[in-house]
């Protein structure tokens, strides 16, 4: 079991600069009133349109500002109490020259405070802009997250995904299109539609991006119009009607569509269903004036989500993540917490071992325990590092390559794994801001291990789980019980023992079934399955561990028969689970209580036995 990296040099959200501003050269910082006469926040609203990408090489996000500008309660968060900032012709001498702008970064809302000057050629702003000359919005929200990075450089290549987050505290899902094949598989594309359809109704930002492999590859125009290595918002998701008048409606003959945006504010699909397509006269006038269709070489176009799957190899849902249990869509539960890998000379304060290559250290890293309390639950996972600033001198900061595995274990663990257990699931490793984790798991007890590739990296991250109820999550952080003042006369545990019931055999039958269940007993402490309805023959896979003190006294299994009543015993074992016992499968009779005999009652149990007198050896 072992872990490969993706590199973010092969992300397809860096992006690069706009060939039209290259030939740019010595630059100079005005003050708005110097660029225009009358400048504004805002003209006319704000829009997607208003954006175009200037001379850094940000596509990512001027792509993720056009998803910003479409939805009026994300930007206003970004850009606070805009009203009072708004520049008032009527009250000059209230301008303060001032701007404040907020950003979600490492599990906060950031105020960053800028003046208004802006880098200039020929008084012509040099980066982001807007299509009317007196409208600064975007430039200032722009200069807003070069100071929160460390300058404009910084923004020289970068993702797209990072920026969405930023803009909303969601969490941003990576799905990479060539890989699961969704051009050619009609099913998985539409499920696919339906979920970025979900997220779009529901306020989340979208992208799209062409993977470029080598340099020479990057921002290449395709034929189809489109171009590689860049980053397109994705503007509006919708099932488009088909036809016109009462025939469309009866018909209700619907197909999947998705608007895009160039942050270059030109170049666009030349494809079916581009501006000038015959294709839209399959659409009424009606229904396009409603979509918005417009003919102008805007940046802006529609595609069926068919050819976006064929031709595009990317796509980010920053989702955001509901919370109200006032709202009448799903309720996510939310789990938050800051950790770091830190490096140290003891391996037991040591917290920067690597991944799962690394396996004498992989256990020396940060490790959170949560529990899937529902039968079955989708569990989103997110761990993100904090953002290293970048300055033209040092340039810019580097992201660990960072990546996490989640473990089954014990349902009664309340100390750090020292051994691998079955892995449930596991991330992608990328030196990327942050990594993502959809994943479906049974009820029972989890344990993530975020690590960074290589070991003896330090850094601090951000944890964020999300079940459908809570997950109880916390972080491990002790190795085995605490000695405390009372260990001299309560004792101190000699011997740990894990248990694992695989299952049963030959039940106490019944018509249905039997609808048994088991439970591991050991000096007080107990764990128990769930129902395994039906079968003579359940499969449990229940684990449970123990910190013996008592050493003469066995650990019991037993499994009983559930009845709405009353619950049936089926029978028991007993094991001693001695350190020196070397048989780790066991297979069973079940055995009465009392001084029945062991043929009284019918059926074997499988048991997974592993002992030690070293307590941290499980």
């Amino acid at each position: 079991m072992t872990h490969s990296i993706t590199r973010a040099l092969q992300d397809p959200w860096s992006g690069g600069s706009d060939p039209r501003w290259r030939s740019c050269s010595l630059s100079e910082s005005l003050f708005p009133q110097d660029i225009c006469e009358d400048p504004r926040l805002f003209v006319d609203g704000i829009s997607s349109h208003d954006l175009h990408q200037g001379q850094v090489g940000n596509c990512w996000f001027v792509a993720a500002c056009s998803s910003l500008a479409s939805r009026e309660s994300l930007w206003q968060k970004v850009i606070p109490d805009w009203k009072e900032q708004e520049w008032d012709p009527e009250k000059p001498h209230a301008y303060a020259g001032i701007f404040h702008f907020h950003f979600w970064r490492f599990g906060e809302w950031v105020d960053v405070v800028i003046d208004d000057r802006l880098p200039t050629v020929n008084s012509q702003l040099i980066y982001c802009h807007s299509n009317s000359c007196n409208e600064f919005w975007c430039a200032l929200v722009e200069k807003a997250y070069a100071k929160l990075a460390g300058c404009y450089q910084a923004l020289d290549g970068g993702n797209t995904a990072d920026a969405l987050v930023d803009f909303t505290g969601g969490v941003s899902e990576p799905i990479d299109l060539t890989e699961g094949n969704f051009a050619s598989d009609e099913a998985k594309r539409n499920q696919l539609f339906e979920r970025v359809l979900k997220v779009h109704s529901r306020g989340g930002l979208i992208s799209a991006s062409i993977k470029v492999v080598t340099a020479a590859d990057m921002e290449v125009r395709l034929a189809c119009g489109l171009v590689k290595g860049h980053a397109y918002a994705i503007t509006d998701v919708r099932k488009v009607r088909l036809g016109h008048g009462l025939l469309a409606f009866f018909k209700s003959e619907k197909l999947d569509m998705i608007r895009l945006r160039n942050p270059w504010g030109e170049r666009e699909w030349n494809g079916p269903w581009s501006d000038t397509s015959e294709e839209w006269q399959k659409v009424s006038k009606g229904e396009r004036e409603k979509m918005g269709v417009t003919v102008q070489d805007d940046g802006e176009f529609w595609m069926t989500f068919e050819d976006v799957c064929r031709y595009f190899t990317d796509i980010i849902k920053c989702r955001l993540m509901n919370t109200s249990y006032l709202s009448i869509h799903k309720t996510w539960e939310e789990a938050r917490l800051h950790g770091a890998w830190t490096r140290h000379e003891d391996p037991q304060h040591n917290r920067s071992g690597g991944c799962i290559n690394h396996k004498d250290t992989f256990f020396q890293n940060p490790q959170y325990i949560f529990d899937v309390k529902k039968p079955e639950d989708e569990v989103l996972i997110c761990i993100q590092q904090r953002p290293q600033q970048s300055t033209r001198q040092q340039g810019k900061g580097e992201n660990l390559a960072i990546g996490f595995d989640i473990y089954k274990v014990e349902e009664n663990r309340q100390y750090r794994m020292h051994r691998l257990q079955p892995r449930a699931a596991s991330s992608i490793y990328i030196n990327s801001r942050s990594v993502f984790l959809r994943t479906d798991q049974p009820q029972g007890r989890y344990v993530i291990i975020p690590t960074t590739f290589e070991p003896g990296c330090t850094g601090e991250f951000l944890l964020r789980v999300f079940t459908d109820v809570p997950s109880s999550c916390r972080e491990l952080r002790l190795d085995e019980p605490p000695r405390t003042c009372w260990s001299s006369l309560c004792g101190y545990p000699q011997l740990v023992t894990q248990v694992q019931v695989l299952g049963a055999a030959g039940l106490k039958d019944s018509p249905t079934g039997a609808n048994s269940y088991v439970i591991i007993k050991c000096e007080g402490d107990s764990v128990r399955s769930t129902v395994q309805k039906g079968t003579s023959a359940p499969e449990y896979d229940l684990k449970g561990i123990f910190y013996r003190k008592k050493l003469g006294q066995p650990i019991t299994v037993q499994i009983w028969n559930y009845r709405v009543l009353k619950d049936e015993f089926l029978g028991q074992v007993h094991l001693q689970a001695n350190p020196d016992d070397l048989q780790a499968l066991h297979t069973l009779h079940l055995q009465a209580r009392g001084r029945r005999q062991l043929s009284d009652l019918p059926g074997t149990v499988a048991v997974h036995v592993l002992s030690s007198s070293t307590l941290t050896a499980v």
